[in-house]
């Protein structure tokens, strides 16, 4: 077998130069879409693309710069220079039977992977030139300094995808036994790998399907490298402000002041080309000239500036950019230019970039203590991570956390969001022990198909609050270049199924984030009320009612005169035992004794329940010092009792609260396939069809792949071939007009049913030609009688597919009685589908009617589930009507409208964005 060079563990095309006319000149046949930006083990980001006939200058520097050890472990031989023959065979490849992989930093070449078609057996091959191959030779090589980085888990990745693109099914490999780390990225990838040893050589084979194992190494491997490169950024050991200035007006002198007055345990380094000092410490010309490493730089200078700033960060090898700077997408087409040329460059070179039109970064760890915003103050310490893209509101969410008593352990504000996103920092919290509540704010977002994945993943151990603006116009800013404007019916789908406590406004999540912060879960909707006026128990009451929860027994009243002891004793009573899952103590200060002593009663009563409780202390808001238990620093910790100002609010917060913990102790929903799916004769199904609505027969072949049965049919003119087509389908039948006019109004004006003889046939048929003009009809078995449901794949232009689903009828078309849920969908996602609309009682036996088949319902969610997730090209689908009964699910509708497959990157190997 030949011995190719080199894997690589990310790809880009060569750096776009946006003065230039366009892109560089690449063969027609070049695969764009296989370029990606990956972020490695380390944090850092490498490009990784195809590899280029140009290429070759820079793949000879690459093998120069290997060791002769690692040399020899990939091409078991010394091989100290490649020939002429070789370097052109290196670097031509076809992107079908011979593929190649480079990794870039800057413009060299850190890591190289490719795979060579081996002859098959005729195996089935793909379509684009590997007819008779299904199997390659794969091998990777990364240099020596850069090894140990991941690059080699990530070429594979990138390899396996192209080759499963070119219709190959299995990688072949050999590797001598003492190349450790090649075998360990073999055996760590999740494929079933068969293994033969001769004469010191490993020859190893792998079906590169994607496996569940596969999957979840892949997803692990992206969250541990995306949460590395958000703690470089928050954790650096030292930091330099770029356009530090000694005019206290200007923003670098704000973020400089403010991260010395936070007390940074790093040095931190003004650079100012025309000042000798900044607040008293020591300025330098250019980030180049501070004698010491430099993780984080703040930029501070004005956009036109940028590019100096940005060669000497690349040369400093700073690791990461906040940019507070505006000006850049943000001011038009001109900025947005610039933006991009920021975001390649960084990247090209390995480097994040937080913003730019950014507030800044946080971190209150005791270890740390990093104020690199533009907020003079900020909260406490505490176990809250913020992520705002709003750098306009930043401070004032830092100024109303601080007030509030709510801490923070991290706090990232990105403004325009060009690189680093809310998804990196959900990677980020979800392994950082220092956090425990999770809080967004959304304009837009990047991926929301990723965020949908790690929303759901996250939720289910951490909570996480968001408010995501522009429900009603959704405009887009000017700022999000990459993103689409979504309807707020998606969003309200995405932040359900993923687990996601939505909240609509600034004040209402920080009353839900100072409950989950400081006090736990409730284990049901069970809520006690104490206090000291009956006027406030009974809004509480009704609040309750209102919102789903159930008040345990009536609200006990300790009246106005009861002293502090007295109060405690009633709430002690009340949250004790098993006779209520929370509480809330409502509470008028009376005149003669301060409210501070009631507080610290109500603290000490409640103190280790293990149910939350709030407290409605009037014109308090917030953790005032009575409510609060001490934290290790001061600060509010756990136990402390959050306070409302009203009834009303504290209600909703634990209402809010409480429909999380009912998520949350759900089963997790399982990704399963339906049995009876042949996904490879479907994708060649869909290969053969044009764009546009398919064909009857099309249509029913395409959900037969997928074990969806459409009721027997015949499409036929005239009423003899009506007669003949009920005699061949076997009586009775149903007679539907051809137009989806006729047949889907409620009126049901163009569809007969329940047609038993050949005279009746003939009636319906002179019946419906007279309506229609038109005697072309269907004639269909009729299927069981049941409630007729619609089930539909609609698409959504930044989610992709969505399900849809509802009861037919004129009632459920006038209020807009739908549910919906994202793909993938899980076995409960299924489930909470067909139980969605307000109407779905009537599936499970409404008055007692006769309850549907549920579980064949769900069965068919999933099915049409996997045609959204597996066919992208299926652009919309509904089956309409489906008839539910106790006897089974009947399909006797399809429509299905195909089209360009949409550019998906989150379901392939791991790349940015």
């Amino acid at each position: 077998m030949t011995r190719s060079p080199g894997v690589a563990t990310t790809a880009a095309v060569p750096p776009v130069d946006p003065t230039a006319d366009g892109p560089p000149a690449v063969d027609p046949g070049y695969p764009r879409h296989w370029e990606a930006d990956v972020v490695a083990s380390d944090g850092g980001i490498v490009h990784l693309r195809p590899i280029l006939p140009t290429d070759a200058d820079a793949l000879l520097r690459f093998h120069e710069s290997l060791s002769e050890r690692t040399r020899y472990l990939r091409f078991f031989g010394p091989y100290p220079r490649i020939s002429e023959r070789d370097l052109a065979r290196f670097t031509t490849v076809d992107h079908r039977a011979r593929v190649a992989f480079i990794c870039l930093l800057g413009d060299e070449i850190i890591a190289v992977g490719r795979y060579e078609g081996l002859p098959g057996d005729g195996g089935p091959g793909g379509t684009t030139g590997t007819e008779g191959i299904d199997s390659a030779e794969v091998a990777f090589v990364a240099r020596d300094e850069h090894q140990g980085r991941g690059l080699g888990s990530i070429l594979l990745e990138h390899l396996a995808a192209a080759a499963r693109e070119n219709g190959l099914r299995r990688f072949e490999a050999e590797v001598l036994v003492e190349n450790h780390a090649m075998v360990r990225v073999f055996r760590q990838a999740g494929y079933q790998v068969n293994r033969e040893f001769a004469d010191g050589v490993l020859h190893l084979e792998f079906d590169i399907d994607p496996t569940e194992k596969s999957l979840a190494v892949r997803d692990s491997r992206e969250q541990r490298a995306e949460a590395r490169s958000v703690h470089n950024a928050l954790h650096p050991t030292s930091v330099a402000v770029i356009g530090a200035s000694t005019d206290p007006s200007k923003i670098g002198h704000a973020v400089f002041a403010n991260l010395l007055r936070a007390n940074f345990t790093g040095p931190v380094y003004p650079v100012n080309p025309e000042a000798r000092s900044v607040r008293g410490v020591r300025a330098y010309p250019s980030v180049t000239d501070i004698p010491d490493d430099v993780d984080l730089a703040v930029v501070a200078v004005p956009a036109a500036g940028i590019d100096d700033v940005m060669d000497s960060c690349l040369a400093k090898g700073v690791t990461t950019l906040v940019v507070l700077s505006a000006g850049f997408a943000d001011a038009g087409e001109d900025g947005s230019v610039t933006q991009r040329r920021l975001v390649e460059q960084a990247r090209a070179h390995g480097m994040r970039v937080i913003g730019p039109n950014a507030l800044g970064v946080a971190n209150t760890a005791a270890d740390v203590r990093l104020n690199a915003t533009l907020a003079p103050v900020l909260p406490g310490q505490g176990r809250v991570g913020f992520f705002s893209q709003s750098g306009a509101l930043g401070i004032a969410i830092l100024a109303a956390a601080a007030e509030r008593g709510l801490g923070l352990s991290t706090f990232v504000s990105a403004g325009n969001r060009a690189d680093l996103s809310g998804n990196d920092l959900l990677q980020y919290w979800q392994t950082d022990p220092s956090t425990d509540v999770v809080l967004l704010y959304l304009e837009t977002f990047g991926n929301p198909r990723k965020f949908a994945r790690l929303a759901r993943r996250l939720a289910r151990t951490k909570p996480i609050v968001a408010v995501k603006s522009g429900r009603h116009s959704a405009p887009i800013p000017a700022h999000a270049e990459m993103a689409a404007p979504i309807d707020d019916a998606s969003v309200k789908v995405l932040f359900e199924q993923s687990g996601v406590i939505r909240v609509e406004t600034l004040s209402e999540l920080f009353d839900t984030a100072l409950l989950l912060a400081y006090q736990p879960l409730p284990d049901g909707p069970r809520v006690a009320v104490v206090g000291n006026s009956t006027a406030l128990g009974l809004l509480v009451t009704d609040g309750l009612l209102d919102s789903g929860l159930d008040p345990a027994g009536g609200a006990v009243d300790v009246g106005a005169s009861a002293t502090p002891d007295q109060f405690a004793a009633a709430v002690a009573a009340a949250v004790q035992g098993d006779a209520c899952d929370a509480l809330v103590a409502v509470f008028v200060p009376p005149i003669a004794t301060p409210g501070a002593e009631y507080a610290r009663a109500l603290r000490a009563a409640v103190a280790g329940s293990g149910k939350p409780v709030v407290a409605v202390f009037l014109a308090v808001e917030g953790v005032p010092a009575e409510l609060a238990q001490p934290g290790e620093d001061g600060t509010p910790g756990r136990g402390s009792v959050p306070s409302f100002p009203s009834p009303e609010r504290a209600v909703a917060a634990l209402s809010r609260v409480s429909r999380y913990s009912r998520w949350r102790s759900r089963p997790v929903g399982e990704f399963v396939t339906p049995d009876g799916i042949d996904l490879d004769r479907a994708r060649a199904l869909v290969a053969t069809l044009p764009a546009g609505r398919i064909d009857d027969a099309a249509a029913v072949d395409l959900l037969d792949c997928f074990g969806i049965r459409v009721t027997a049919f015949r499409r036929v003119r005239g009423a003899d071939a009506a007669v003949a087509a009920a005699a061949e389908l076997g009586y009775p039948v149903a007679i539907k007009a051809v137009g989806d006019r006729w047949r889907h109004r409620t009126d049901l004006v163009g569809v007969r049913l329940d047609i038993g003889t050949e005279p009746a046939i003939r009636r319906a048929v002179d019946d419906l030609v007279a309506l229609t003009g038109d005697d072309e009809m269907y004639v269909q078995r009729m299927a069981p009688k049941g409630l007729s449901c619609v089930l539909e794949v609609v698409e959504d232009p930044s989610f992709g597919s969505l399900l849809s689903f509802g009861l037919s009828g004129v009632a459920t078309e006038l209020l807009g009685d739908r549910a919906f849920r994202v793909v993938p969908v899980s076995d409960q996602d299924a489930a909470a589908l067909v139980r969605g609309p307000r109407a779905a009682p009537l599936l499970a036996g409404y008055r007692g009617s006769e309850p549907t088949d549920l579980g064949a319902l769900e069965d068919v969610v999933l099915r049409v589930g996997k045609i959204a997730e597996e066919l992208p090209e299926v652009r919309s689908l509904a089956l309409d009507p489906v008839l539910a009964s106790a006897s089974g699910v009947f399909v006797t509708g399809a429509r299905v409208v195909l089209g360009p497959a949409p550019t998906r990157h989150d379901g392939g190997p791991r790349r940015m964005g």
